[in-house]
């Protein structure tokens, strides 16, 4: 078997574990449910819930991968073999989520040819994205060069591709999205939405609130995907884990809130400070946002700058996700690299075109209302994440006991600082956060609750 890759040290595991943290969902679903839940109140929540129930569960996964130096895939049979069952759950996640994560990349990549061509105006159009999305052959044109990009950057591996990327990428997205904030702060009208965004709403507050901060929590940190696991086990043992921890999640809360700065204040000054406007999902990024950005002044070059630092947010996370699945395949087969890569791209390819027809060829394929790439987004996240990441804890916490995590994070300089707080997250209150997660996420898809 071939020695294991490794990132060449702590700056390198950081940026590139925090590239995989920074992806759509800070950018486009962060935003609206900070506005739509309390403002203030609902960062205050997240900021907290960061420290305490996404701090344990990353602390456990990342310690997993870099104990047993394994993908998900046998690195919780290596330690349990009772386990063995969990390894798979949590290699099928990014094996469900990449190519369809990947469409939507593909799609990033289309609105960022677009404004950088002066095409503001054409894109702000009522039904511009439902006619690209529902056309056949241009959205997988998208789709498979997104996917491409991300391929050639596993390829290289693991030092000289993802580490290298992410070094240059996330330092770029920083910049951005610190310069778009800025310039969207200057607007006339935007001091209004910047205090809808900071200043706490306590009316607003609620169990709906504490959940939407928890599920956001959840699927912003790359939890229960393998992908921490996978990256822990590229960590060298003089990589203070702890504090790596802290930066990955400070980084990732950092660029959620900087997404709500671009975003926030600018769709007031466009609705004239109507709420309403800040929808979810691909209604604000693709068709909102290119609305707001048509009635700037330099509207197709910031369009163009916010789409571009998309495109590095969708780029990082779609590289951990497809080095997480190269991975977990290199490990339980014992394949090369190149080969591994290639064969991941094309399943990928294969599994990603329903979702990319999903909107016009295939839009007939529906359940629940739901199309296949939503289809598959619900199965991976709202339902397959909670409850890998509630066996790891009941994993953690009652079969190989925290004390096995604790003393892998003190290898370094023999300190676990968080160590009690640890202890009686994974053990008591994590795993009941996870059951109200699942639950809630499959009522608010079924239409039973609604978040």
């Amino acid at each position: 078997m071939n020695k294991r890759s490794s990132f060449s040290g702590k700056l390198g595991f950081v940026l590139a574990a925090a590239g995989s943290a920074v992806g759509l969902g800070n950018i486009w679903r962060f935003p609206y449910l900070a506005a739509q839940y309390g403002g203030g109140t609902f960062l205050l929540i997240y900021l907290i819930l960061a420290v305490t129930f996404g701090f344990s569960l990353m602390i456990a996964e990342v310690a997993i991968g870099r104990k047993t130096g394994l993908s998900a895939i046998g690195a919780f049979k290596a330690l349990d073999s009772r386990f063995g069952f969990l390894g798979v759950l949590a290699a099928l996640v990014p094996i469900i989520i990449f190519p369809y994560y990947s469409v939507i990349g593909g799609w990033v990549v289309k609105y960022f040819t677009v404004f950088l061509t002066g095409g503001a105006h054409a894109a702000a159009g009522d039904d511009y994205f439902t006619g690209f999305v529902g056309g056949t052959f241009e959205p997988l044109g998208w789709f498979l060069i997104f996917l491409g990009v991300t391929a050639v950057i596993v390829l290289l591996g693991v030092e000289k591709g993802i580490e290298k990327v992410s070094k240059f990428m996330m330092p770029v997205l920083v910049v951005l999205a610190v310069g778009i904030s800025i310039y969207c702060l200057m607007m006339d009208g935007a001091m209004e939405g910047l205090a809808y965004y900071v200043q706490p709403h306590m009316a607003d507050v609620s169990v709906k609130t504490v959940l939407s901060a928890m599920g956001q929590l959840f699927y912003s940190m790359s939890l229960a995907m393998g992908i921490m696991v996978t990256y822990g086990s590229y960590m060298r043992k003089d990589t203070n884990l702890e504090s790596s921890v802290r930066q990955i999640e400070i980084f990732d809360t950092a660029i959620a809130f900087l997404a709500g700065l671009m975003i926030i204040p600018a769709v007031f000054v466009f609705s004239g400070g109507d709420p309403k406007m800040l929808q979810s999902g691909p209604s604000l990024m693709f068709v909102i946002l290119p609305k707001v950005f048509d009635t700037m002044h330099f509207g197709n070059a910031v369009g163009a700058a916010f789409f571009l630092l998309v495109i590095f947010a969708a780029l990082t996370s779609s590289i951990s996700l497809m080095e997480t699945i190269v991975s977990i395949f290199q490990d339980k087969f014992h394949w090369r690299r190149r080969n591994t890569c290639i064969f991941v791209a094309v399943l990928a390819l294969v599994m990603g075109i329903p979702s990319s027809l999903g909107f016009g060829t295939l839009s007939f394929i529906t359940w629940a209302g739901m199309t296949i790439l939503d289809i598959m987004d619900f199965v991976s996240n709202s339902v397959m994440m909670p409850i890998v990441a509630f066996f790891t804890c009941v994993f953690v916490g009652f079969f190989v006991k925290p004390k096995t995590i604790a003393d892998e994070v003190k290898v370094t300089d023999g300190r676990f600082v968080g160590e009690k707080l640890f202890t009686v997250m994974i053990k008591w209150i994590t795993p009941v956060f996870l059951v109200l997660i699942l639950l809630s996420s499959v009522a608010n898809a079924m239409g039973w609750f609604k978040l």
